[in-house]
């Protein structure tokens, strides 16, 4: 096995010792494996925090392409795996928080929305660490996705933490009751909580606009 693969099954498995070993041994950080993963791209992945800080260190490129089919980004990857620690590491290494990748992905709104209720630590921390509430993926924010799935707890903690509602956020409970009549009680408290707090026109495309590019 080449030095390039050991290093970024290393950095799978999170063996730190064996990843700063080959570094040392000239291993190059963003060298690509037999299946072009690198070894960013599979610590970020499993969640090992004391890699990607090595790697990063080494200096990885925090805005590589990653995931299987070269899609994401370390950080829009951390965040919607969860993997607060991974995100913090990124965040401290200058990681970019706006909308990334080929697929222009917000790490944020991947954090709120990714599985059944979303990443709440994780939110957390990119909002302690300064990111935008209010910014929008294919003209949606957080707020606009969790509840356009239903993901009462997030709407609530997004509500929480200062995330405005709009006309766009409205429409995207009621394009929900539509699409699943049998959550009406959830989706109605959902309701019940936004109509809770002022509502602001024009904060966001209305749902269902989808060509373009968040802003």
């Amino acid at each position: 096995m080449d030095i390039a693969n050991q290093l970024v099954r290393s950095a799978a498995d999170g063996d730190v010792i064996e990843v700063a070993r080959l570094l040392g041994q000239g291993a190059v950080v963003d060298a690509p494996d037999r299946d072009g993963r690198t070894a960013l791209d599979r610590a970020v992945e499993q969640g090992h925090a004391d890699v990607v800080s090595r790697l990063v260190g080494a200096g990885a490129d925090l805005e590589q392409r990653v995931g299987e089919y070269q899609e994401s980004t370390p950080l829009c990857m951390a965040a919607g795996h969860g993997h607060t620690a991974v995100v913090g590491v990124l965040l401290d290494a200058g990681a970019d928080t706006g909308a990334q990748g080929r697929l222009n992905h917000v790490p944020l709104v991947l954090a709120a929305t990714t599985g059944d209720e979303g990443h709440p630590e994780t939110v957390d921390l990119l909002l302690d660490r300064g990111v935008d509430i209010n910014v929008v993926m294919k003209h949606r924010t957080a707020l606009d996705w969790a509840v356009r799935f239903g993901q009462e707890e997030m709407v609530y903690r997004l509500l929480g933490r200062g995330a405005i509602t709009s006309a766009g956020t409205l429409a995207a409970a009621r394009e929900r009751l539509g699409r699943h009549p049998e959550s009406r009680r959830m989706t109605e408290r959902i309701a019940v909580a936004l109509l809770a707090v002022d509502v602001v026109p024009g904060a966001n495309q209305e749902p269902g606009t989808e060509a373009g590019h968040p802003r």
